[in-house]
């Protein structure tokens, strides 16, 4: 049996999507300069935007981010929203769900609050992350402006070889 017996009668039903090339440009632009683009669509200036998105890339809270960028903590969720970051919201999937039935008109406004048992201004955020998409471009802006600039291989290899004895 050879191979076009093997695939005699094999098909294919859907086809690839081209995602392109996963690429980090690393140039030295500053984040707030890349974000200014996006001005007017961002909840706070770019450059309060990028000092967001550099404390919460650095492993601080959401709440540090917004200190660090002289913002409320309601502004910070946004843009790092709007920014392309995974998992802002104040709601559980349980709770998204409510939100969705009140966004789709199954509920009223105080029966979804009362049934998702957050406050107003939980409630008004996690409306504004459900209705708001991430912006174009943004997170790739962001993921090419905080990347680190060296070289994984290179490191790797300069770590092993500082621990080998000169050759000689």
């Amino acid at each position: 049996m050879g191979l076009s017996d093997i695939a005699e009668g094999v098909t294919v039903t859907t086809r690839q999507r081209d995602r392109g090339v996963a690429s980090v440009d690393r140039t030295d632009e500053p984040l707030a300069d890349r974000l200014a683009a996006l001005d007017g669509d961002l909840p706070c200036a770019p450059s309060a935007a990028a000092a967001i998105a550099e404390s919460y890339t650095s492993g601080g809270s959401v709440g540090d981010a917004a200190e660090a960028a002289g913002v409320a903590p309601t502004t910070a969720t946004k843009a790092l929203h709007r920014l392309g970051f995974a998992g802002v919201t104040p709601f559980s999937p349980l709770q998204r769900n409510i939100l969705n039935d009140w966004l789709d008109a199954r509920l009223t406004r105080a029966e979804a609050i009362e049934l998702t048992g957050a406050s107003e201004r939980e409630f008004a955020l996690a409306a504004y992350v459900a209705t708001h998409d991430e912006l174009a471009g943004a997170a790739e802006a962001v993921e090419s402006a905080l990347s680190s600039a060296s070289d994984a291989m290179v490191d790797k290899r300069d770590a092993l070889g500082a621990t080998l004895p000169e050759s000689g």
